[in-house]
């Protein structure tokens, strides 16, 4: 992934996230410095994931999973894996997985899935109102 500082806001002297949807990469960055790069899954075509400028509005370790009815707690057969940091767009989040194999694919219902291992890193490495922009086009920011 290469993201333009020219396309990335000014957050100066903040920590927050790039995401490039298509490069399927997620870029932790402090001020104009990646600190890290990580693989990603991001949504399918029927159910995308979407664009713009948010915020983590809550962490959450060992996530339960609730969906149509049905509750996953946490745990290894858990779809959230074992980080959760929902996004102020409703019902979407970046979030461990229990399909390791998804990461560099389009396979979420519009969530970012990391492998578990990476947002347990991530999530020790923002806070709740670090700042999240979904690019749907291909960024340039850091060379990867």
């Amino acid at each position: 992934m290469i993201i333009t500082l020219a396309a990335v806001p000014s957050f100066a002297g903040e920590r927050h996230i790039v995401i490039s949807i298509p490069d399927r990469k997620l870029a932790l960055m402090e001020d104009d410095t990646v600190l890290r790069v990580f693989d990603i899954a991001v949504g399918t075509p029927s159910t995308p994931t979407p664009s713009g400028e948010f915020q983590i509005v809550n962490q959450i370790p060992n996530p339960t999973w609730y969906h149509a009815g049905k509750v996953v707690p946490p745990g290894k057969q858990n779809p959230l894996g074992s980080r959760w940091m929902g996004l102020s767009a409703a019902g979407y989040g970046i979030h461990g997985t229990n399909a390791p194999a998804s990461i560099g694919t389009a396979a979420s219902h519009g969530c970012i899935r990391m492998h578990n291992r990476d947002v347990e890193q991530l999530f020790q490495m923002v806070t709740t109102g670090t700042k999240v922009q979904l690019r749907g086009e291909k960024t340039e920011t850091a060379a990867e």
